[in-house]
């Protein structure tokens, strides 16, 4: 008896402990799923946009637009093509289709309650999961990684990025056999793949590296594996990868001190100011990446403090990334830029949503928000859209900004001057960077200028159509290395008709400018100058430009000069890639019907040359129209020099490139040498009413009045007879220095770096 009594005790005893224990599994596992959804939205976040549903516009209209574009799709059904093209194809198109709206799809889960979306994520899921393990690397082998669903492992990067955040959402709604199903053939992978299985594509310090290292972090923070988290952020340690290896598509592998993974990717390729040294299209590109991380980051591992590292340097370049566009929101292509991508693409639209909510609810950035007039679907979103309802928004000031390029600021910049001159905003932007990895192009020195929005002399960018099955499969084209990244692609001084470093990328990725001078203190004449030592040998460009919008002139300008210093003869080109029509110059111009190219090489093959001509005399101007404005170019000349009409696309059998004008002016046989120009906007043209108004140039003569290797002094006599000296220090940019100079018998003294008689 007492023997069955004790078996019974102890069965009793065996299943208390058995499912106190159970319990306490239970309990664990339901505060593992109870976390869901942490990385874009977090579960208090849901709630407060719910409590906020219906009472404010914008993000009840974006959350419409979003649930009609969602129903679309979903009435459409679920098609998962097989990878066979490159970017443009059907099958490319259709799985950043599938991504897309299933991370679109969760945030209506989670903020409409619909199980329709979370069925519609998981039957999408569950073919992934089905297809991915039978899939090898893609078929077309273009790229230095091949992906697996796409032809590069960056877009499945993308893919991964996307859909981690899908499944975030659906998470806690799936069942637990689900989610090992779709952990164990799908997501880790697709993580081991992009990480461990490519070392060339996820250790790199390069916007490609950015998205693979978030696609595993992002993962491993839905999956809660702090494993992949950190290689997320740290990189992995793989064998045989040197500091110095580089991949074919011109990208470091690895930082200078040899580490990588997201964090090396904020301290390397942004400067103190928040620039990215990709230019402002790439960083546009990382920027979604970086920020939705740091975002998830925020709301699962706040004690990284991800928002305050480097200074605060992500909140920074959502600022800087401001700044680097004209006046219709449009990125300056700096580097491998496309033209046309602005600040209402949906990266930019997170990145202002999410830097208004973690920063110091800056009020400007509100403007951008109701300019872009749509929302992030999360916490961040609606805080922008109640500000905005509460009419809390102030304008976003674009004002003259140097922005300084390399890790710790030290490697040069980009400088950008802004006036106003009565009803029009001048623009100059000038490049004194470092080369921008694997996107840089060879043209140290350059500018492009704008007004109002419209280009004046522009910046080529990329070439490429990007996402075009018809060019290339969307891909990079080769006239990006045989035309766009050379140097007389860009209005900066060839020499030789070779490119700056020879055109080596690993040279020129050594070297960078040096800013000499930076001065906007004067909002009537703004000044930048930069010096570069290393782009050619033996030969010292130092190029110094002055925005003037002095409204006691009769139009404004820029005055624009380039100093060169060398032991050896050279030929020297400076081109202006001007838009529009001739109007008339003084030049007398010999054209012919056979047309031939400037050169073989370095660019010069892609360029006809359509006219050609010497000056008549010391003075030679070149007028254009263009928007029904007019423009002109009036430069100091010397009678044995030559000035060239030119045209792009020679050399082109397929018609890659734009067939935009150029003006160029070439020095030949000489050393030591000036190049001084004045860009000048004085007129416009009323169409309607066939009215030219002040066509012709208002500078009625440009001279070098003075030129040591201490100063350089430019006159400008204008047609109403009015003058005007500017005068540069060449060795010494202080603010503070006191000068005198003495020129035929007239005599100026001034404090600072530069002399200006406004």
């Amino acid at each position: 008896m007492l023997r069955t009594t004790q078996i019974i005790l102890i069965l009793l005893l065996f299943s208390f402990f058995s499912c106190n224990k159970t319990n306490e599994s239970q309990t664990k596992a339901n505060k593992h799923t109870a976390a869901h959804p942490n990385l874009m939205l977090t579960v208090d976040g849901v709630n407060s946009i719910k409590k906020n549903l219906k009472t404010t516009p914008l993000f009840d209209q974006t959350l419409e637009q979003t649930k009609n574009e969602v129903d679309e799709q979903i009435a459409k059904g679920i098609d998962i093509p097989i990878p066979k093209d490159m970017a443009g194809g059907y099958p490319h198109t259709q799985h950043k289709i599938n991504y897309a709206v299933m991370q679109k799809a969760g945030l209506l889960f989670q903020i409409l309650g619909d199980e329709k979306y979370a069925a519609y994520i998981k039957e999408m899921l569950m073919g992934y999961a089905d297809l991915y393990p039978k899939l090898n690397r893609h078929p077309e082998t273009r790229s230095y990684a091949r992906g697996k669903i796409f032809w590069q492992c960056l877009n499945d990067a993308n893919w991964l990025v996307y859909t981690s955040q899908a499944y975030d959402c659906i998470y806690n709604w799936l069942s637990e056999k689900d989610r090992g199903h779709l952990e164990e053939n799908l997501f880790r992978p697709f993580a081991d793949f992009l990480s461990i299985e490519t070392p060339q594509f996820f250790n790199r310090i390069h916007n490609h590296s950015t998205w693979g290292c978030v696609a595993v972090g992002m993962i491993g923070l839905v999956m809660n594996d702090d494993e992949l988290v950190n290689r997320a952020l740290y990189g992995i340690k793989k064998d045989g990868i040197s500091n110095e290896a580089l991949d074919n598509d011109g990208g470091l592998i690895k930082s200078k001190d040899g580490k990588a993974g997201f964090l090396a990717n904020l301290d390397s390729p942004f400067s103190p100011d928040g620039y990215y040294t990709e230019g402002p299209y790439y960083h546009r590109y990382a920027l979604y990446p970086f920020l939705i991380f740091a975002q998830a980051l925020q709301n699962k591992k706040p004690e990284l403090k991800i928002f305050e590292y480097k200074n605060g340097v992500l909140l920074k370049s959502v600022d800087a990334i401001l700044n680097l566009t004209d006046e219709d929101g449009d990125f300056f292509p700096l580097n491998d830029g496309q033209k046309g991508m602005s600040y209402f693409n949906s990266s930019l639209i997170s990145a202002v949503d999410i830097a208004y909510f973690y920063g110091n609810k800056n009020k400007q950035l509100l403007s951008i928000a109701k300019a872009q007039n749509k929302v992030q679907l999360d916490e961040t979103g609606m805080a922008v859209a109640l500000a905005l309802k509460e009419d809390l928004a102030e304008p976003f000031e674009k004002s003259s900004i140097e922005l300084t390029d390399g890790a710790n600021g030290d490697e040069g910049a980009i400088g950008i001057l802004r006036g106003t001159y009565k009803n029009q905003k001048l623009t100059l932007v000038m490049k004194y960077s470092a080369h921008g990895l694997s996107h840089g192009h060879f043209d140290k020195l350059s500018f492009s200028l704008y007004e109002n929005g419209e280009e004046v002399i522009q910046d080529y960018g990329l070439s490429r159509f990007v996402n075009v099955e018809q060019k290339n499969g969307g891909g990079y084209l080769k006239e990006n290395k045989t035309w766009a990244k050379q140097t007389i692609a860009h209005n900066t001084i060839t020499v030789n008709q070779t490119s700056q470093y020879k055109g080596k990328f690993k040279e020129s990725s050594k070297n960078h400018s040096e800013k000499y001078l930076f001065n906007s203190s004067n909002k009537k004449v703004q000044v930048v100058s930069a010096i570069e030592n290393n782009a050619y040998n033996n030969v010292v460009l130092q190029r110094t430009m002055v925005l003037v919008t002095d409204t006691d002139l009769a139009a404004p300008f820029v005055l624009d000069i380039n100093k060169i210093k060398s032991k050896n003869n050279n030929t020297y080109d400076l081109p202006f890639y001007y838009f529009g029509q001739v109007i008339g110059t003084n030049l007398k111009l010999e054209t012919s019907f056979q047309l031939n190219t400037l050169g073989n090489t370095n660019g010069y093959q892609h360029l006809w040359k359509e006219a050609k001509a010497k000056p008549l005399n010391q003075f030679t101007q070149f007028t254009w129209l263009n928007h029904n404005k007019f423009y002109s170019i009036s430069s100091v000349s010397e009678t044995n020099e030559d000035y060239i009409l030119g045209r792009i696309g020679a050399n082109d059998p397929n018609f890659n490139l734009r067939r935009d004008p150029v003006f160029i002016h070439r020095k030949q046989n000489k050393s030591n040498t000036l190049f001084v120009n004045v860009i000048e906007s004085h007129g416009t043209y009323n169409a309607v009413l066939e009215l030219a108004k002040q066509s012709k140039s208002t500078i009625e003569n440009t001279s070098i009045i003075y030129d040591d290797k201490d100063y350089t002094a430019i006159k400008i006599v204008f047609t109403n007879k009015e003058q005007r000296v500017f005068i540069i220090s060449n060795t010494n940019p202080s603010e503070n220095t006191k000068h005198e100079l003495t020129i035929k018998d007239k005599h100026y003294k001034w404090v600072g770096a530069y002399y200006f008689n406004n």
